[in-house]
């Protein structure tokens, strides 16, 4: 497939008017071609199709979709090496991690398949009339899930493949029945292209009406407004940064219908070191932990840019040995040159707080946009005298927190925002330590990781990648994992109709097999 720089709109393409250009962010220098920058005339067109589209999409029975979700991924599988060197050039990160990446993303794809499926996912449920009933009768009640209706996606820099246009996002959308616009991040709009038509050409593979998939490209944020105050938006997907994601859920809770906003946003992921871990293996802890930390120059929404540890010398050798593992660091190209510049700016402004102390830096980059490592250190009443201390710094930076004892480690816990991970690295010895800062764990965080590291996230049925405010921006929902699909669903029921105008999923003869539930008793399809 060629990228043209062109805006997909089902089945049509656009390149003309005004246009930006894709930069490579180790050179500064301009990839052709040269992309369309859609704006509010192609957000109208997107959408209509979209709501086009949506009653037959959205009533495909189980196989259908998951036979177009498993077409997406083989082509994009079909794309091979073209699209791991366009998103090479476009965000500076390695072959081996975007086709990590690219694995991770139709790994997803099948993922998702296999749950609409299985079709729990519509929560079949019958209560069966009871005509008899005293003092009243019951009448015949049935309730499935269906799709929302339409949903914007929004690319995130971070993730060309895994969390952009076919996205965990756009999976879960498409599982649920939901036609996706696209918004395509204008970091990687190459890349975005080249997958934006292996959905395109899945969609007519499967005989879809064209408005299942739109694709967006440009560089505004009224592109992005646009589309989520279309009224013919039912949700919306996004993953960046907290005023990106703030400034989405205004604009939809302004909307004549408001409607809900699954953002994914800011997480400093706490990882809180016990003594008894520190005595025993601080020493590869601090290792570990710098290794994490840099990890993709730090570019992960699950970077652990915060430690707290109880003070004293069962901390010296992890601190000792995280200071000289950062201090040969290499240098990391960063995504683009705006988050480099961000990046900076948050080290410089942690640098000369006067209530904090820089313990480490990495090595000194040579290139464009590469970002040095930094570690620093402060205590409990001086993180929390200052609400600034608790904020993302996007990239290799994080703060050692020094607490007198257990109760000053609950306390800054407690005082902590909302966050997608929080670690716990402990021994047997230390158990009577963590067991009661396991409720407010819980109480903060989306998922709870012990003796690990919060990069890396697992795309399975358990797994939960949300987490209260600042987060996300609804802490009931995931954007990874199976439960995903739940953000664009919604629940209707039907009383006393006749089985001829019942849907499929709910009529008495079951004839998609599905497991549901009769009368409070789950009856396997």
């Amino acid at each position: 497939m060629d990228i043209i720089g062109a805006i997909l709109i089902g089945a049509a393409d656009r390149n003309d008017g005004a246009t930006f250009d894709a930069i490579n962010p180790a050179t500064g220098v301009a990839l052709a071609p040269a992309f369309a920058e859609a704006g509010a005339d192609d957000v109208a067109a997107a959408c209509a199709l979209a709501a086009d589209a949506f009653t037959v999409f959205s009533d495909l029975e189980p196989e259908k979709r998951a036979r177009f979700l498993e077409a997406v991924a083989e082509q994009i599988t079909a794309l091979g090496d073209a699209l791991i060197e366009r998103a090479m050039a476009e965000s500076g990160l390695p072959r081996a991690r975007l086709e990590g990446e690219r694995g991770r993303t139709i790994g997803q794809l099948k993922l998702f398949a296999a749950v609409v499926r299985q079709g729990d996912w519509i929560d079949a449920t019958i209560d069966p009339a009871q005509p008899d009933r005293a003092p009243l009768p019951r009448p015949d009640l049935r309730r499935r899930n269906i799709a929302v209706g339409p949903v914007a996606v929004f690319g995130a820099s971070n993730f060309p493949l895994a969390f952009s246009v076919a996205g965990g996002d756009t999976a879960s959308a498409f599982a649920a029945g939901c036609p996706v616009v696209v918004k395509g991040h204008p970091a990687h709009p190459g890349t975005g292209e080249l997958v934006a038509r292996a959905i395109r050409a899945a969609v007519a593979a499967e005989g879809l009406p064209e408005g299942v998939f739109s694709y967006l490209p440009g560089t505004t944020n009224d592109l992005g407004g646009a589309l989520v105050a279309d009224p013919r938006i039912k949700a919306v997907g996004f993953t960046g940064s907290r005023g990106g994601g703030l400034a989405l859920v205004r604009i939809a809770a302004n909307r004549d219908e408001p409607i809900p906003v699954y953002a994914e946003m800011s997480s400093i992921n706490p990882v809180i070191l016990f003594p008894g871990a520190a005595a025993a293996r601080g020493a590869a802890l601090g290792t570990a932990f710098i290794g994490s930390l840099t990890m993709g120059a730090g570019q992960f929404c699950t970077n652990p840019g915060l430690v707290i540890a109880l003070e004293g010398p069962e901390l010296d050798a992890f601190i000792d040995a995280a200071k000289a593992a950062l201090a040969v660091s290499p240098a990391q190209q960063m995504l683009t040159p705006g988050i480099h510049g961000s990046f900076k700016h948050g080290v410089g402004a942690l640098a000369a707080h006067p209530s904090v102390e820089l313990l480490a830096r990495g090595l000194v980059g040579e290139g464009q946009s590469q970002a040095q490592g930094a570690l620093f250190c402060t205590t409990v009443d001086k993180f929390l005298a200052d609400p600034a201390l608790g904020h993302e710094v996007f990239g290799s930076s994080s703060i050692l927190v020094q607490a007198r004892d257990m109760a000053e480690v609950a306390t800054l816990l407690e005082g902590l925002e909302g966050q997608l991970t929080a670690t716990i690295l402990f021994d047997d010895s230390d158990e009577a330590l963590v067991a009661p800062l396991i409720p407010i764990l819980a109480r903060k965080a989306g998922r709870i990781l012990a003796n690990g590291w919060p990069t890396g996230v697992e795309v399975s049925h358990a797994m939960v990648h949300g987490g209260p405010f600042p987060a996300t921006s609804d802490s009931r929902t995931t954007s990874v994992g199976a439960l995903a699909i739940d953000r664009f669903l919604r629940p209707v029921c039907y009383q006393g109709l006749p089985e001829s105008l019942l849907p499929a999923a709910i009529q008495s003869g079951n004839p998609w097999q599905l497991a549901r539930r009769v009368d409070g008793t789950i009856e396997r399809g």
